[in-house]
């Protein structure tokens, strides 16, 4: 059964990746990512666990919105018609710049389901799945790295913020680091999904959900 097949059974819908790329600069290479088995194709899905899929496609696009939404901020720093403090400030709103954007977090507030507490899905999610189902191992051990490396891209947007104010005739910088948060972030929330949200339809976020 391929992807998409398997999708359509637990109807739940990956967000694709158009591989669309805008800098230079690669986070990671995405050839040596890991992917899961293929699932059974007699799995069943509960209403539930159908919902927990969904919640984390949800979590991401809301994700993707605050993407937009900085990558809308930075240009009005280039068109003058906003500061480098302020956008500073405006990054520090967002869930992107918080240790704790990945779904654990999301999924604490919207669901009430643990205490939110920063990187709770490498913690405490991820850990449930692999007991569930061991092979998700090195997807799992691949999904953590990544999350790193993002976190490391958004530091290095507010670091470039920072240069911006202390030599503001050059935008070169910022526009390399918002460039490269967008490839990484869009490349692996779509990573993600397709890797674990039929797991997570199986399993749910913490044991005896689904």
């Amino acid at each position: 059964m391929n992807r998409r097949a398997e999708y359509e059974r637990v109807g739940v819908t990956p967000t694709p990746d158009d591989g669309a790329r805008l800098s230079p600069e690669a986070a990671w290479d995405e050839s040596s990512r890991p992917h899961r088995p293929r699932s059974d194709p007699e799995a069943e899905y509960t209403r539930r666990g159908r919902l927990v899929g969904q919640h984390l496609v949800d979590v991401h696009d809301m994700l993707r919105r605050e993407l937009d939404e900085l990558r809308g901020v930075l240009a009005d720093v280039r068109d003058g018609a906003l500061g480098a403090g302020e956008a500073r400030s405006a990054l520090n709103d967002m869930a992107l710049r918080q240790n704790d954007w990945a779904v654990g977090a999301f999924c604490a507030r919207y669901c009430g389901i643990v205490t939110q507490h920063h990187g709770l899905e490498d913690d405490a999610i991820f850990p449930h799945l692999v007991r569930s189902e061991a092979a998700l191992g090195p997807v799992v051990d691949r999904l953590r790295e990544e999350h790193l490396a993002i976190h490391d891209a958004v530091q290095a947007v507010d670091r470039a913020l920072v240069d911006h104010i202390n030599r503001p005739q050059s935008y070169d910088g910022i526009q390399a680091a918002i460039d490269l948060l967008t490839d990484a972030l869009r490349s692996h929330l779509s990573y993600e999904e397709h890797e674990i949200v039929e797991p997570l339809a199986r399993h749910g976020f913490y044991p005896g959900q689904v």
